[in-house]
Order: C-alpha cells, then sequence, then structure tokens
C-alpha cells in the first residue's frame, strides 16, 4: 500500500497594512525549513521570481512565516510550498484558515506612486496561492449601479490627479477603431474620487454577432494614458463569478452585462439576445 502523504497546511491572516502571516501545521516527518513563493508559469524561472521567507521554530508543529506589505512580489498568481532540506522538490501546502478582513475596504494614500494587493486564496486543485496585483497609477472601482440606459460607476483614483479633459474609454481589445470615450461626472467626497455614466448605445452600435468584452479604462487628463479600471483592495481573489450583474438592451438583438474578469478588471460584456429582452 502507497503511504498517504503528508500533508502541510497554513493558516493566514492579513493586516490594514497588507502584511501576511502564515501559520503552518506541518508533520513531524516533514522537516520543513522556508516558505517558498513562486510566480505560477515561466515567469518563476526568471530574476524576482521566487520568494523565501524563513520558517520560525525549530521544530516540527506549527511554524510562522512573515511577508512583509514592503516586499517585492510581481502582478501574478504566486503558488505557495515548504522547501525541505535535502529534497530538490519543495512540498505544495494546503490552504487553512484566512482571516483576510483586514483587507476589506483598504484605503491607500491617494498620492502614492503605487498600489499593491495581496489576497491568499484556494486553487482549484486545492492548493495555496497568491493572487497580487502591482498598479501605477490605480481606478478602483466601487459601487457599480445599472441603469436602463447605462452603468454608473463610482470609485477611487491613486497615482495621479483628475485633470482638465478626464475621460473613460470602452476598449475592444484586438480592434483599436472600436473605442468610445465618456467625460467623467464630477465627483464630491474625498480627493481622487471619481465617477461615470457608461452608456450601452454607442458599444453596441456596431454588429454583435457573438460575446465581446468591452475593457473600462479611466484617462485622467486629455492625452493621459489610460489606467485600467479594477477592483483589488479587498479580500476578493477573483470577482468574474461572484459579482454578478443584471442585462440590459444595448441595441434590438444586444444584451449589455457588466462584469468583472477573473483578474478583478471592470469590462463591459455585450452578447447577441432576444430583442426586447
Amino acid at each position: 500500500m502507497t503511504p498517504a502523504i503528508a500533508t502541510v497546511r497554513a493558516d493566514c491572516a492579513a493586516d490594514p497594512a497588507g502584511t501576511l502571516t502564515f501559520d503552518l501545521t506541518v508533520p513531524a516527518s516533514v522537516p520543513a525549513s522556508v516558505l517558498l513563493l513562486r510566480r505560477r508559469g515561466a515567469a518563476g524561472d526568471r530574476p524576482g521570481g521566487t520568494v523565501r521567507i524563513p520558517l520560525d521554530g525549530s521544530g516540527p508543529g506549527r511554524l510562522r512565516a512573515v511577508l512583509p506589505a514592503s516586499t517585492a512580489l510581481s502582478e501574478g498568481r504566486w503558488d505557495a510550498y515548504v522547501e525541505e532540506p535535502g529534497s530538490e522538490t519543495p512540498r505544495t501546502v494546503e490552504p487553512g484558515l484566512r482571516d483576510l478582513r483586514a483587507l476589506v475596504d483598504r484605503s491607500p494614500d491617494t498620492g502614492a506612486p503605487s498600489v499593491s494587493a495581496r489576497v491568499p486564496y484556494p486553487t482549484a486543485d486545492g492548493r495555496l496561492a497568491l493572487r497580487c496585483w502591482v498598479r501605477a497609477p490605480h481606478a478602483e472601482a466601487g459601487a457599480v449601479v445599472v441603469g436602463p440606459a447605462g452603468v454608473t460607476v463610482e470609485g477611487m483614483l491613486y497615482g495621479v490627479a483628475v485633470g482638465e479633459g478626464a475621460a473613460v474609454e470602452a476598449r475592444l481589445p484586438g480592434d483599436p477603431a472600436r473605442t468610445h470615450g465618456f467625460l467623467l461626472t464630477p465627483a464630491g467626497g474625498p480627493p481622487g474620487g471619481f465617477a461615470f455614466t457608461l452608456p450601452y448605445g454607442p458599444p453596441a452600435e456596431g454588429p454583435v454577432r457573438e460575446a465581446q468584452l468591452w475593457h473600462l479604462w479611466l484617462v485622467p487628463a486629455a492625452g493621459a494614458a489610460g489606467v485600467r479600471i479594477s477592483r483589488i483592495l479587498d479580500d476578493v481573489w477573483s470577482r468574474h463569478k461572484s459579482f454578478v450583474y443584471p442585462a440590459r438592451e444595448a441595441a434590438p438583438g444586444v444584451l449589455a452585462t457588466p462584469c468583472y474578469t477573473a483578474d478583478n478588471d471592470l469590462c463591459l460584456r455585450l452578447e447577441p439576445g432576444p430583442a426586447g429582452g
């Protein structure tokens, strides 16, 4: 009979600054010494694609690793492993309890040049991973309200100020000619706040024979580079299936639905639908 593989399990906790603490339950048969984070894909083999965090403790049982918010991690998905002395193959880590309440509704300094976010999550095959974002600048989506003729979005802009001619653009990837711009609505509240209403009609003017995913960008001033509108400052690693909005008719036979990608970027999805639906 094949012996059971010893399981390493990690509980995760976050503080308001974004520091993550991993408390690992390590069987006596696993002489773990380091928590290894490896960026998924080919990027993991490049410089900066791995981060090693020492485990506190000299024996088996409960060991701790702390990932400070100041540690540089590139944007992407990072898988967690433990390294064992003398072994060339790191051992995967299973997710335990995740206390990420401190990440909800984070409010970074609006003057900071970049915004980073890290959310531990369980992969589909039961491993522990980290979803990391690094945005400079960053447009954080807030409330999304689906109206009969357009979607209204409020948010906060970090790393750059809103200037004259600020607008939002709906862009269809792969077709630079399919771009529609709309001016930002003046927004009250704290500095950096923005709001806009995106009408469904203009993107739906072209033929919509199959599903189209229009990406939303905030252009902070006339002629400035666009900033991707996303929602990353909380504890949700993927909003793709958990944040679902109702569809509205954008044109006869075309339905429009605001949605998030698996990477938490805000989009407008157009797809064929029944007229009058």
